[in-house]
């Protein structure tokens, strides 16, 4: 498959791109500035770049073009000053890029979303309803790159009503780090507003590629997945650290958190798309 990788100079980007290549696809890497490091496969012939700013949507449009599925990284991955740039670059970027995919004919995309959707540590304050986290969840964003990820999920809600042939996921990836250690930090109130999650970089590129070429006929149109370790990167148990942080909240009927579970159920994902987390 002939794929594009927007943001594909980023964190999550890279090991995309490295993963599309080594199971055989053709990749279109994407994105307005190169690679953060040297990258081997800069020279591999089944890899070309091209830098396009995706928020001018005729430049997203020529970008897309020849391309069989879409892995859509691009965009601004804090909420800056938390007043316009981060809500309004990362919604008009989603837009272009769905929007442009549909009138070429592209029918496999994923897109970055974020656990962000929810209350985490972006905001003025967590609000679990429940643990663990899934897909009912509420979304209740107080800051604007929450927002914008929930706005991106809807444009996708939108894009498959008028082009139902497509199909489009939404991975929820919570904080993307290279190797388990470097989720561990001295932070205690970001870890605990974070719930202590994190996702290992190729796990997430992983989930992607499984998103836009697997074909096992469990899923259609638009759907939304959390994409998370299945534990916790805290050395205190489960139990303890809800005991100590968050015993107001409850737990979901049929589930159980202890030892070094976390706090986000990616089980849509295993079913749906075969995904599982390295532990």
């Amino acid at each position: 498959m002939r794929i594009a990788i927007t943001g594909c100079s980023g964190y999550v980007g890279q090991p995309c791109v490295t993963t599309a290549l080594a199971r055989g696809h053709t990749v279109v890497g994407i994105d307005i500035a190169g690679p953060r490091a040297p990258a081997e496969y800069e020279t591999n012939p089944a890899f070309s770049f091209i830098s396009a700013d995706l928020c001018d949507y005729d430049a997203t449009f020529r970008a897309l073009q020849g391309c069989e599925g879409v892995i859509q990284l691009a965009s601004v991955r804090t909420p800056g000053d938390y007043v316009a740039h981060t809500h309004n670059t990362n919604v008009v970027i989603t837009w272009n890029v769905l929007r442009a995919a549909a009138e070429l004919g592209i029918k496999r995309i994923a897109q970055a979303s974020s656990v962000n959707v929810l209350r985490m540590v972006w905001s003025a304050g967590p609000k679990p309803h429940y643990f663990p986290f899934d897909e009912d969840h509420p979304t209740e964003p107080d800051d604007p790159y929450g927002l914008s990820k929930v706005i991106c999920e809807i444009q996708a809600d939108t894009i498959v009503r008028r082009w139902p042939d497509m199909r489009i996921a939404s991975l929820r990836l919570h904080w993307s780090v290279p190797d388990r250690e470097a989720a561990f930090f001295d932070d205690e109130v970001r870890r605990r507003n974070d719930l202590w999650g994190y996702v290992l970089e190729d796990a997430a590129a992983d989930a992607f590629l499984l998103a836009v070429t697997g074909e096992n006929g469990k899923w259609s149109g638009h759907e939304r997945f959390f994409i998370a370790a299945p534990d916790k990167a805290s050395p205190e148990d489960t139990e303890v650290l809800i005991e100590k942080y968050w015993s107001h909240v409850p737990i979901k009927e049929g589930k159980t958190l202890k030892g070094s579970t976390g706090f986000v159920d990616c089980s849509k994902a295993q079913q749906l798309l075969g995904w599982v987390h390295p532990i």
